[in-house]
């Protein structure tokens, strides 16, 4: 009973769990749906939802007033937006995928799918990005169940012959150019490869990225970094100055082998000297007994 329950999970066979919410990280019934919706406790996956601001949101190839937009700015509008959270979630490890829905539906619009290489590093990213801002805009972030992207990609969307449009419950993921995917994935890769050790993330929260702002309020990040000089001291001493108690149990400067040689020589000289003295001494001493 066990393994039959465990080879339906997640499949339209399985009556308790929702099968689009395992596949595709969303659901279009959302609460509503009759099937349980169970969101992973950890997942190298994680879904900032309806993240991403098209310029043409309401009407495809049409701004907010009503002005046809050029098919190029809307991919340069994307493509930064893309490089500028790469740069931003790379901060936290390395990143297998980097996917944002093309699709126009509720409940998939803007969605952001990071798949990082360990668990950890996407555990980490949740705990960052909580309670930060983007553009103005809180950030919604969690795990997600996505695991594998072939099969919660629309393959009709790919060959361009999806009769469903923006309006289809299947990821239609929006592509970027190769050369920034190249520039993007060769340098994540590169970086990470350098180091197999774990990594440590401090506090990511004063990196500074163009649309990132704090938990404290939705600033970019850059106006908190203005004015800042530069450290010269290292971390024991920020903050005061070297005092001459310092100075005095600094290390000796090491001497030459000449030097000692010559120090023992004459440390040597006076313990013969002593000696020859402590003996004279004996000799006068015996003289005088009667």
């Amino acid at each position: 009973m066990a393994e039959h329950l465990a080879s339906i999970f997640g499949t339209e066979k399985d009556r308790v769990n929702c099968p689009f919410y395992f596949k595709i990280g969303a659901c279009r019934h959302g609460d509503r749906c009759s099937r349980l919706h169970t969101k992973p406790t950890i997942s190298p996956t994680i879904l900032l939802s309806n993240m991403y601001q098209r310029p043409d949101m309401v009407t495809p190839g049409v701004d907010p007033q009503a002005q046809n937009l050029d098919p190029r700015k809307v991919q340069d509008h994307y493509e930064d937006f893309y490089e500028d959270l790469f740069e931003e979630l790379s901060k936290y490890g390395g990143i297998e995928n980097l996917n944002i829905c093309d699709n126009i539906a509720d409940h998939m619009v803007g969605n952001v799918y990071v798949q990082f290489r360990e668990e950890e590093h996407a555990a980490n990213a949740v705990q960052n990005l909580s309670g930060r801002f983007y553009a103005g805009r809180p950030i919604i972030v969690d795990f997600s169940p996505v695991t594998d992207f072939r099969e919660a990609t629309c393959r009709q969307y790919e060959e361009n012959v999806c009769n469903r449009g923006g309006y289809c419950n299947f990821m239609h993921l929006k592509k970027i150019s190769r050369e920034l995917r190249r520039k993007l994935f060769g340098k994540s890769r590169r970086r990470h490869s350098r180091s197999r050790s774990p990594h440590r993330h401090p506090d990511h929260r004063s990196h500074n990225s163009r649309g990132f702002g704090r938990r404290e309020d939705d600033r970019d990040l850059r106006y908190h970094d203005r004015g800042r000089k530069p450290r010269s001291r290292s971390p024991g001493q920020r903050g005061r100055n070297p005092s001459p108690r310092g100075r005095r149990d600094r290390s000796p400067v090491r001497e030459s082998s000449a030097e000692r040689r010559a120090k023992i020589e004459q440390w040597n000289r006076e313990r013969e000297e002593e000696q020859v003295e402590t003996n004279g001494k004996g000799d006068k001493d015996d003289i005088n007994e009667p």
